[in-house]
């Protein structure tokens, strides 16, 4: 098997309104959508699938967990101004933020969790790794 993600896919409680919050707060644009499901590009051949509880279920074979899911999706950017912008974006949408601030291990970030209660980390990560994961130069 290559070493490679092709699709994230999280169980939504409610289609519409988690897409109020990502295509109509935050103008994200969905690759694909349905009443069960919108599919996002967020990567170079990466997708992430947001799925009603019932087709997820339907499709795995059994409920998903409930409670805050042991996992963070990340949004990384260049620069502690832009962690601080999207941040205060999410919020204005009604999303809980937990501020940025500079991290043991060298970066800067903060949270935030999505209408569902999965949690995005916003961050500036240093070195090689912060420059693998940001988008070719503007």
């Amino acid at each position: 098997m290559q070493q490679r993600v092709s699709f994230i896919t999280l169980a939504v409680a409610d289609v519409p309104r988690t897409r109020a919050f990502y295509v109509d707060g935050l103008g994200w644009q969905p690759i694909f959508e349905s009443d069960e499901v919108i599919m996002f590009p967020v990567a170079e051949r990466v997708i992430l699938s947001l799925w009603s509880v019932a087709g997820f279920t339907a499709e795995i074979g059994e409920a998903p967990a409930s409670g805050i899911a042991p996992v963070t999706l990340a949004h990384n950017l260049a620069t502690e101004a832009e962690v601080d912008a999207v941040l205060t974006e999410v919020e204005a949408l009604g999303a809980r933020v937990s501020r940025a601030r500079r991290r043991v291990w060298g970066g800067y970030s903060g949270y935030f969790a999505d209408p569902d209660g999965f949690r995005w980390e916003v961050a500036v990560n240093p070195g090689d790794t912060g420059a693998f994961v940001l988008p070719p130069t503007r």
